[in-house]
């Protein structure tokens, strides 16, 4: 069985164009459509959907809106929430969207092996889910070969008016930089609006809080070294070498992380 989507936005051009990169895909039965917020909550609530194609500037409810309300509500028992992809002209809400647990940000206009790779993930994300489900989690055809939720980890970084969703893998540490995150890539550095307690919740795994200031990917440490006070420093295996302080009351639970 096909997994069924329904598509949300208030432009005609739009919803024929999205329903046609779905049909040239195939594996996905389009089997709804709205043109407001309000009209995209009524079919939720009488219909089961495996996906949700979700515009965010429409009079009325926003799409960030609609997907908070459906992220609040609870699903019947049996039944799993859809899986939410943001399809908009505006990059500046990726943030917003990703904090709303979406499946993926897609900035119109996209092609039909973004849209494919964007559906790929969203299902994949829903077989991870852990809500109970009465049948197997829906498939479309053969696609590039995407990691489960649980392990594809992405940060959006706005970067010269786009959205560029950074791999959890690539970031060697993170610091807090007033108000915002600074995150050290392996061949670059870029702010993100992200706080670092919010880094933190999200990356996890083999992420770790060694100071109140920064979050460091573990896979990148290279050396332990005491300095003149006693205290450690982190030296990661990066191209700059780049040093990180680690506070006295996270020393020890960095030792048993490190085994070490």
């Amino acid at each position: 069985m096909h997994p069924r989507a329904l598509i949300v936005d208030d432009e005609a051009p739009a919803r024929e164009e999205l329903r046609f990169l779905l049909e040239e895909i195939g594996g996905v039965q389009v089997v709804g459509e709205a043109t407001n917020g309000e009209e995209a909550l009524l079919l939720l609530n009488s219909l089961a959907y495996d996906l949700v194609f979700l515009d965010i500037r429409m009079p009325g409810l926003s799409g960030l809106e609609v997907a908070q309300r459906l992220r609040g509500a609870s699903a019947p028992e049996g039944v799993r929430r859809p899986q939410v992809i943001f399809t908009t002209a505006y990059p500046d809400h990726a943030v917003e969207a990703f904090d709303l647990a979406a499946a993926d940000y897609l900035v119109k206009p996209f092609s039909a092996d973004r849209l494919q790779r964007s559906v790929q993930r969203a299902l994949a994300g829903a077989e991870a889910a852990s809500s109970p489900v009465t049948a197997p989690a829906p498939t479309v055809p053969a696609a590039p070969a995407m990691r489960t939720a649980q392990q594809l980890v992405r940060i959006p970084v706005q970067k010269d008016g786009r959205t560029v969703l950074v791999d959890g893998e690539a970031i060697v540490y993170a610091v807090a930089a007033r108000g915002y995150a600074s995150l050290k890539l392996t061949d670059d550095r870029v702010l993100v609006s992200f706080s670092l307690n919010e880094l933190e919740r999200r990356l996890q795994g083999h992420f770790f809080r060694v100071h109140r200031s920064y979050l460091v990917n573990l896979r990148y440490v290279r050396e332990l070294v005491p300095d003149f006070r006693g205290a450690l420093v982190l030296v990661l295996n990066d191209r700059q070498r780049s040093r990180v302080e680690v506070s006295r009351r996270h020393a020890p639970e960095l030792r048993r992380r490190l085994g070490v």
